[in-house]
């Protein structure tokens, strides 16, 4: 389960994905588009630009802008730097790999085997799906909805 820091990180993401790209947006315009607490966006917002998924614009026109295009930035990707590793399991992690402390062996682990399934389907995922993939699947659906 993604935490709801996370949740906030991608649905803020959606709404800098949404704007034509080089324009930013106010945090204040994000959390109230998104129903985000500001402060705790402006904790989320600040965590991203230091992992160089956004950029910061003061002045007029300032506020926060995609760095990457939404196309360059995976789920997987914003998952990591917000929650850490996505494994359920720490032998399983590629980031913060450890040894479970109970664990006999990794190769006869039966847990280890259905869990670095269902890990790597998670993985397959999450890392191939981008922010633009995200709006455009859902763009689509209400284009089909309309019609």
């Amino acid at each position: 389960m993604i935490s709801q820091k996370a949740r906030y990180a991608l649905r803020a993401l959606v709404s800098l994905t949404r704007v034509e790209s080089g324009q930013s947006l106010m945090i204040s315009e994000i959390a109230i588009e998104q129903d985000i607490p500001k402060k705790f966006l402006e904790q989320i917002l600040l965590e991203l630009k230091r992992n160089g998924i956004v950029m910061s614009r003061r002045g007029k026109t300032g506020g926060y802008l995609l760095l990457k295009a939404p196309a360059d930035i995976s789920f997987g990707e914003v998952l990591r730097i917000i929650d850490g590793p996505i494994a359920p399991l720490p032998c399983l992690s590629k980031i913060a790999y450890r040894r479970c402390i109970d664990c006999k062996s990794e190769k006869d682990c039966e847990i280890r085997h259905v869990f670095a399934k269902v890990t790597d389907a998670t993985r397959a995922v999450l890392d191939k799906t981008t922010l633009a993939d995200a709006v455009s699947e859902i763009d689509a659906g209400k284009r089909a909805e309309a019609i």
